[in-house]
């Protein structure tokens, strides 16, 4: 037991869930102080467990960024809600980041069954985060932090804007405090588990979500075909296959004379020249895979 004088090292799992949009892998970021996890404007962006590494003098976070919660009904739908509920089986802490722009009233009474069920499967002490703060009223705030306790008996309640900063030091505080004594797991500089080619083809999704339209983003696909590392002073050559359902879709990623297609090609490229610090060439294939988000083994090909 420790003395003291002695410093309690704390680590675990720390299972972020909640509805779609909430914020929670712009929360990971500010967290890690970096850009793990994808972000864009849209709902349901996230589709696989991400892991971030938050280290401190006094502890170690493996903080899962998950898919958000919601009554799914395509196969491609259930496998991400199945991700984000089994990663509470294997947490220390639950951290549940509630959207304070989501409506309040009837349109957020709505939501009380199935919030419900969601909290009704944690099994470890839970944390509440209201994100999007700074898009409140003073007086809209108090009513729905009542709201959610009504639902769960949590062991902290904090109000946070993940885009601005605002009460995440003490956010993660209460996290750190409900973690079990523990030793450090991953070396210090270590920020994440996931691979530089999962994070190639996350940047390469996220730019079809920002630069396309409608359900196109929701019906594509990124798979890393191969990743070179060129020699001393050469750039790194990555090609991707980009998936779609039907050949409108296509027609819409490549766009007018490849237009649309080269500058996807060219936002990715300029973020994966950041997070590898070297030149890259980036090459884009578009194909066309029939129902793809019901398909098992492309799925499992995805990582889900």
């Amino acid at each position: 037991m420790a003395g003291d004088s002695e410093k309690i090292h704390r680590s675990g799992v720390v299972a972020m869930v909640g509805p779609p949009n909430a914020g929670k892998s712009t929360l990971l970021n500010r967290f890690l102080g970096q850009k793990i996890a994808i972000v864009t404007p849209r709902p349901q962006t996230t589709r696989n467990r991400i892991a971030g590494i938050i280290t401190g003098p006094d502890h170690q976070i493996i903080m899962l960024d998950t898919p958000g919660l919601h009554r799914p009904r395509e196969l491609l739908n259930r496998e991400m809600v199945r991700i984000a509920l089994e990663s509470l089986h294997e947490a220390d802490v639950a951290l549940f980041l509630a959207d304070a722009t989501a409506g309040a009233g009837r349109r957020l009474e709505r939501k009380r069954q199935e919030y419900g069920e969601y909290l009704g499967r944690v099994q470890c002490p839970a944390v509440l985060a209201i994100n999007k703060i700074d898009l409140l009223r003073p007086d809209e705030l108090l009513p729905l932090i009542d709201w959610y306790q009504s639902l769960h008996p949590f062991a902290a309640v904090v109000p946070v804007s993940a885009l601005n900063g605002d009460n995440t030091d003490i956010l993660l505080q209460e996290v750190i405090a409900r973690l079990p004594e523990g030793p450090q797991y991953y070396p210090a500089d270590l920020p994440t588990d996931v691979t530089e080619r999962f994070i190639v083809a996350e940047i390469i999704r996220e730019k079809i979500f920002l630069l396309t339209r409608e359900e196109v983003p929701y019906s594509t696909a990124v798979l890393i075909d191969s990743f070179e590392e060129g020699e001393q002073g050469r750039p790194v050559v990555i090609h991707a296959t980009i998936i779609v359902e039907r050949g409108s879709q296509k027609g819409i990623i490549i766009g007018q004379r490849g237009r649309m297609l080269g500058e996807i090609r060219r936002s990715a490229a300029t973020e994966i020249e950041h997070l590898l610090d070297c030149r890259v060439r980036l090459r884009l294939w578009v194909k066309v895979k029939k129902k793809w988000t019901k398909n098992e083994n492309i799925l499992r090909e995805l990582g889900m």
